[in-house]
């Protein structure tokens, strides 16, 4: 009998129905009591969290390949310092087999110690289990944002769910809630975007995949991670890991709300903004770890540090003047556990602190109690590691025709200038561009390694954009010349001569991989060979498609008007290829729509919901004018709106308004639409942005069909946070628009 996931997991609901009664007051009183015998030591070794490298064998300073353990060091780290968490980042992706080694042969360790508490495994499988070899990587989140598909955002985290605790990790340090707003920053390819209701909603639905349902996470999900709690997206200069400059107004308006909500949806742990806001490194924020977070949000779960940020609050903020204080600042501030992340100095110097008197024994009590809770709900005590037979549908069909079937809702048409596209058959293609035979380009960082620049030999298996063109195409109508590198050129001649002898040009541009520091850039144009290429390519004549493989918005405004089309693929991950080459040939109907404001110029980065001042009307050098706005993206049919209704022209403190629109499919081939719907506040105590988006629902419709899509909204969805920093609203006037038509209404 076929297997698939669903089922699978119907099954286990049903076998583990016990477990999921667990009550949350039954999970605390097994907490208190395990924490009752616990000594200073062995608490703060559960607050340490150690990489996994620091235990692995190496030879000539390079880790031994398949890794394998250096086995007095991990158990220095378990037996002597009593370490709780260990993490991966480092090294090259390993094989299923040897991830199930290593998670056993560390539980093994772990339950020979005195209580028996096992250690507790994190890891970056941020779009899938993207450290585990041949796993399923799905579109980055970026890419998954302009699906606007919460039901498929959800699938996607079930299936990295089911294929990270195939494993036997049951935590994952995702999904990424940070505000996707300043372009140039590198990590805005982890984001769902520049819009905190889309990033919540997204959000809520990843979280709902990885951890299924019931307070027990069984074995088929995870632990998610919410990051990187908050503000750490929007540097002053869009370079990673540096200072920025954000009131506490504007914080609690767009970079808070979605990890309340994430909160609300049950998430359980939190990883903390590796970088400053307004002069305080956001680990030594007391204010915004414990007042906020575990006050206001009241956040139950547990508060882990990013990549060695405690010890920098000495090494790099100089907020500190040593560990021993930058440890007492960052734990009496609210951070629970430390990913240190390679030695045992936040050990040694919290025992010290608290034999001292410098970080109270409640903190400590607190922290510890969080992380055992954790263990508690991921059904660590109850079964360690894991059972390979029940994990028989990793990487499987059910699983990569998902991949398919989302990157098909991501990737998004911006131009299709007397509709070239779909290319009709026959016709003699170019494929060409940096990224044109590069599966980096497709994937981006978090690809089997931190920077994802093995993922021409670890995808190999895969197709790249060109080897799918001459899959669907026929290889003797498809020819390929790369052009150029991303930052230097290989031989334009050639490319321009092969143009020559063809039908059309399909030129690939954009990023390779990278992520985090590594990424941070001078000039958020695309590079100069690339600019170079286009050019020398429209000198041809022939009609030019460019396919965007980028990580972020790379401004384009000096070559765009040479394109006849424009599509916009973000990062695809590994069915990427597949889906360009069938958007080229018609099969899939690309759906995505913009899920960040596309910039025109480099000193223009104004989101969609900039202020009336910052518009064409009060700045006409200046105002937004962005080369393609949030929420937009074509088809290859035509949908109409129509029949806009409200069910009342006045909304009170404790009503609803329901908001309907009639959409159709007005050509001639089917299509999936994203109906946005927006909302403007007309005048407000502060500043009214010009509109914000509430709400969003994607449906699909055939040629002539139409359908209703509603949407309600209560004063929740009109509300802001004022001068006070209280989220208020305000009676007045409201204008509703979707799809281009506009009704209004009253808040009274």
């Amino acid at each position: 009998m076929k297997k698939t996931l669903l089922s699978i997991m119907i099954s286990t609901a049903t076998l583990t129905a016990g477990a999921q009664t667990s009550s949350a007051s039954a999970i605390d009183q097994k907490v208190d009591a395990l924490l009752s015998k616990m000594t200073p030591e062995e608490k703060v070794g559960q607050m340490t969290q150690i990489s996994v490298e620091a235990f692995l064998k190496t030879t000539g300073g390079k880790l031994n390949e398949p890794h394998e353990f250096d086995m007095p060091k991990l158990e220095e780290a378990i037996k002597k310092y009593k370490v709780g968490s260990i993490l991966n980042v480092g090294g090259n992706a390993q094989t299923l087999e040897v991830w199930r080694k290593r998670i056993e042969t560390i539980q093994k360790l772990a339950l020979q110690d005195r209580l028996k508490i096992p250690v507790l495994y994190g890891i970056d499988a941020i779009r899938g289990n993207n450290y585990t070899l041949d796993a399923v990587m799905f579109p980055q989140q970026i890419a998954q944002a302009a699906s606007f598909n919460r039901e498929m955002a959800k699938k996607a985290a079930e299936v990295a769910a089911y294929e990270t605790r195939a494993s036997f990790i049951p935590w994952n340090f995702s999904p990424v809630l940070d505000l996707g707003r300043q372009p140039v920053w590198p990590r805005i390819w982890e984001t769902y975007g520049e819009d905190p209701y889309l990033i919540a909603e997204m959000g809520k639905s990843a979280i709902e995949g990885y951890h299924g349902k019931g307070e027990v996470i069984d074995k088929y999900h995870v632990a998610a991670c919410l990051k990187h709690y908050m503000g750490y997206s929007m540097p002053l200069s869009g370079h990673d890991r540096t200072p920025a400059w954000i009131p506490e107004r504007e914080l609690r308006e767009y970079f808070l709300p979605q990890f309340a909500e994430a909160v609300k949806a049950g998430a359980k742990t939190v990883m903390v903004n590796s970088a400053e806001i307004n002069g305080t490194p956001v680990h030594a924020s007391k204010h915004i770890l414990t007042d906020i977070l575990k006050g206001e949000l009241q956040f139950k779960g547990f508060v882990v540090s990013d990549w060695q940020d405690i010890q920098y609050l000495y090494q790099r903020h100089r907020v500190a003047k040593d560990n021993k204080e930058a440890v007492a600042m960052a734990v009496n501030a609210g951070i629970d556990m430390s990913m240190v992340p390679t030695d045992f100095t936040f050990t040694e110097d919290l025992i010290a602190l608290v034999k001292e008197g410098k970080v109270p024994v409640q903190r400590i009590d607190d922290a510890v109690r969080r992380i055992l809770k954790v263990k508690y709900e991921v059904g660590l005590f109850e079964s360690p590691s894991g059972r390979a037979k029940d994990y028989p549908l990793f990487n499987g069909q059910e699983h990569n025709r998902l991949n398919y079937d989302l990157a098909s809702e991501c990737i998004t048409l911006l131009k299709n200038t007397n509709n070239v596209l779909p290319l009709a058959k026959g016709k003699r293609i170019l494929v060409t561009g940096p990224s044109a035979n590069s599966m980096r380009s497709l994937n981006g960082g978090w690809a089997r390694i931190w920077q994802g620049d093995t993922s021409d030999e670890t995808e190999k298996g895969k197709n790249t954009i060109l080897e799918a063109v001459r899959n669907v195409f026929g290889a003797d109508h498809v020819d390929y010349a790369p052009g150029v590198d991303f930052e230097k050129p290989i031989d334009l001649q050639d490319v321009v001569a092969k143009a020559a002898q063809a039908d059309v040009i399909v030129l690939c541009i954009g990023e390779t991989s990278y992520t985090e520091t590594p990424g941070n850039i001078e000039d958020l144009r695309i590079s100069d060979p690339q600019i170079d290429l286009a050019k020398a390519l429209a000198a041809t004549g022939k009609p030019i498609i460019f396919v965007l493989t980028e990580g972020r918005p790379r401004v384009i405004s000096s070559i765009e008007p040479l394109s006849t089309a424009v599509l916009h693929t973000y990062l695809l991950g590994n069915e990427g290829g597949n889906v360009v080459a069938d958007v080229l040939a018609g099969k899939i109907n690309p759906s995505g729509k913009l899920p960040y404001t596309y910039p025109r110029h480099t000193n223009s980065l104004l989101p969609y919901y900039h202020k009336y001042t910052e518009t064409l009307k009060f700045d006409e050098a200046a105002g937004y004018n962005p080369q393609w706005e949030f929420g937009f993206g074509l088809s290859y049919t035509n949908f109409s709106y129509s029949n806009l209704k409200l069910s009342s022209s006045k909304l009170s403190s404790d009503g609803t308004i329901t908001v309907s629109v009639d959409v159709a499919n007005v050509g001639k081939v089917g299509g999936k639409e994203s109906v946005l719907l927006f909302v403007s506040d007309e005048v407000a105590s502060i500043t009214p942005e010009v509109k914000r988006l509430r709400g969003f629902e994607k449906v699909e419709l055939q040629p002539g069909e139409k359908k209703t899509v509603s949407f309600t909204i209560d004063r929740e969805k009109l509300s802001f946070i004022n001068a006070g920093l209280e989220r208020v609203t305000e009676p007045g006037d409201f204008t509703v628009t979707v799809g281009g038509l506009k009704a209004a209404f009253k808040y009274e």
